[in-house]
């Protein structure tokens, strides 16, 4: 039997059953039932769960993948692994495998003890904290993983399409942390460009009552912030050099950065009614102050990477595939955005981390290889570079797209939406979708269905435990410390083997770095404690027993229910 003891913080029901195949093909080896072999020994161990519960709680495909190497039938292989594990149960306690089954064309389907799904199950109530995290396992088992997302220009509020990256990197900040690996959030302010110098340019067009210029920005915020620029700032330049041009761009300049910073204090704000945060903020004027774009261009000029023409400075991207070479310094003198990128790159990798994720919009698809080449250019680990491109978000009202366009002041920002649809319904809506799944969404409908979301559905599951909880106290029933013994293939054993899954789809969200299962396991998990609400009576004084071993499998699918919700930063109520 396997007792709770035996489970650390990353057991899950599949690595039992793992570790089960892989004992019984050891067997077979040993007991002269299959042949020995390399490929035998070091076959790596796969479990899925079947597409039916009726075919057990997991399937190994073992005996098809060794079939060509042993010059054995499938069938005849999985026969001879489920006739190992038989005589690892028979010879004694310590196994979590209760039946295994041999199915044509090769399939070893297993199903577990009660015990051992009541051991992972009991983990839940004694430490709810950590209940569902995992231990990473490989190359990710120590990883310290810097994800930049969000990361949007200072020059207007968060827009919903923008926005999505806040979504995105937050979700994945927090499944690769419940994954156990090291993340640190970070945010990257772009306050050194043209665009800044244009923001600038349009308050004090505002403030000055002239034309905003054409590059400029037109939205309602800019008209806000005019009025509020301090005068020393408004005040024309003064002095012998005050009608040169560069006097002019310099104030400019001057506006613009106050104007973001404000715009960027607004940011803030909004990111943290998400439920955002973030560990660094990070500019780029910091990285040209700080000498990191000097320091990634001497690296990459000291490896022969870099060369002059037309009086522009070139890195040569092409040697690492990329389809053409890229500037680095302008011909007048000026540093692109890929000199800060390569500069911010290096910079990162300074602080020690062994991952660097960039969240990016799908329009910087063609930044992605001339960052990841310039990285191995300067020597440093090209795969540890991951840039995840998010799809695109159309918003539709009254039958018309709707345009996000931060100069031209159209558009819908991320305080807009969350006022519509509430955080958690906006959180659940985008954690349900792939990060590079396009979206398109009709507000209207948003809203009317909005008390419809799946949301909603599994808050009032929990809910609704949270009032049988209550109600089983004030009726004075004890609670059970443990479901050991009560599950007994019922409706028990059908909900306890859902809420044991936990930790397994948390394993699977860090690995595949996506959350859309997770909601898709909180609602099967809401709709597993509805149907055993409906067949089993938990609040029973006459089975006072049974209602207690009842009341502590309903405990745990509470706190699953809840864990699940924290991963994706949704509230939990007690009540609705």
């Amino acid at each position: 039997m396997h007792h709770d003891a035996d489970l650390g913080i990353g057991a899950t029901l599949r690595a039992l059953a793992g570790e089960a195949v892989r004992a019984a093909l050891e067997r077979a080896i040993a007991t002269g039932k299959l042949p020995d072999s390399p490929e035998a020994r070091e076959a790596t161990i796969e479990v899925s769960r079947p597409a039916k519960p009726e075919h057990g709680d997991f399937a190994a495909n073992l005996a098809l993948r060794l079939a060509r190497p042993l010059r054995m039938a499938p069938i005849a292989i999985a026969s001879a692994l489920a006739d190992a594990l038989a005589e690892i149960r028979e010879a004694g306690p310590g196994n979590a495998v209760a039946t295994a089954e041999a199915v044509a064309p090769g399939f070893l389907n297993l199903r577990l003890t009660d015990a051992a799904v009541e051991a992972i199950v009991d983990r839940a109530r004694r430490d709810p904290a950590s209940w569902g995290r995992v231990q990473a396992a490989g190359e990710a088992t120590t990883r310290h993983v810097n994800v930049e997302f969000v990361s949007a220009n200072p020059t207007g509020p968060l827009h919903v399409g923008n926005a999505r990256g806040a979504f995105v990197g937050d979700l994945l900040a927090r499944v690769l942390e419940a994954g156990g690996q090291r993340v640190t959030r970070e945010y990257y302010f772009n306050d050194s460009g043209a665009q800044v110098r244009n923001l600038g340019a349009s308050v004090l067009a505002i403030r000055e009552g002239t034309e905003i210029p054409e590059d400029g920005y037109h939205g309602e915020y800019v008209v806000e912030l005019a009025p509020h620029l301090p005068d020393e700032l408004a005040a024309p330049p003064a002095g012998p050099d005050a009608a040169t041009e560069r006097s002019g761009e310099l104030r400019e300049f001057a506006v613009g950065r106050w104007a973001s910073d404000r715009i960027r204090a607004g940011i803030e704000a909004s990111l943290a009614n998400l439920g955002v945060r973030f560990d660094v903020w990070t500019t780029e004027a910091s990285l040209h102050d700080d000498g990191w774009v000097d320091r990634a261009m001497d690296n990459l000029r000291a490896g022969g990477h870099l060369y002059e023409q037309d009086g522009a400075l070139w890195f040569r991207s092409t040697t690492f595939g990329d389809d053409k070479d890229r500037v680095l310094v302008r011909s007048n003198g000026s540093r692109t955005y890929f000199a800060a990128d390569i500069g911010y790159v290096l910079e990162k990798f300074s602080r020690g981390y062994d991952h660097l994720i960039y969240i990016w919009g799908a329009d910087h698809h063609g930044t992605v290889a001339r960052l990841r080449n310039a990285a191995e250019a300067m020597g440093l680990d090209k795969s540890a570079v991951e840039v995840i491109l998010t799809g695109w978000v159309h918003f539709t009202e009254s039958g018309k797209e709707l345009s996000m366009s931060k100069r031209a002041g159209t558009f819908i920002t991320l305080d807009d939406l969350l006022a519509e649809l509430g955080t958690d319904a906006a959180r659940w809506y985008f954690a349900s979708r792939g990060a590079n799944v396009n979206m398109d969404v009709d507000l209207e409908v948003a809203k009317r269905q909005s008390s419809d979301n799946p949301v909603y559905y599994v808050q009032y599951a929990h809910a609704r435990i949270a009032s049988i909880l209550r109600k089983a106290a004030d009726t004075g029933l004890a609670t059970a410390s443990s479901v050991a013994g009560s599950l007994g293939g019922g409706p028990e054993g059908t909900l306890a083997r859902v809420v044991a899954r936990l930790p397994e789809v948390i394993e699977d969200a860090a690995a595949g770095q996506e959350t859309q299962g997770v909601t898709t396991y909180a609602t099967e998990l809401a709709t597993a404690f509805h149907a055993f609400y409906r067949d089993a009576r938990v609040v029973d004084p006459d089975e006072p027993e049974r209602s207690a071993a009842r009341l502590a499998l309903v405990d745990a699918t509470r706190i699953s229910l809840a864990n699940a919700l924290a991963l994706l930063g949704i509230s939990a109520p007690e009540a609705m």
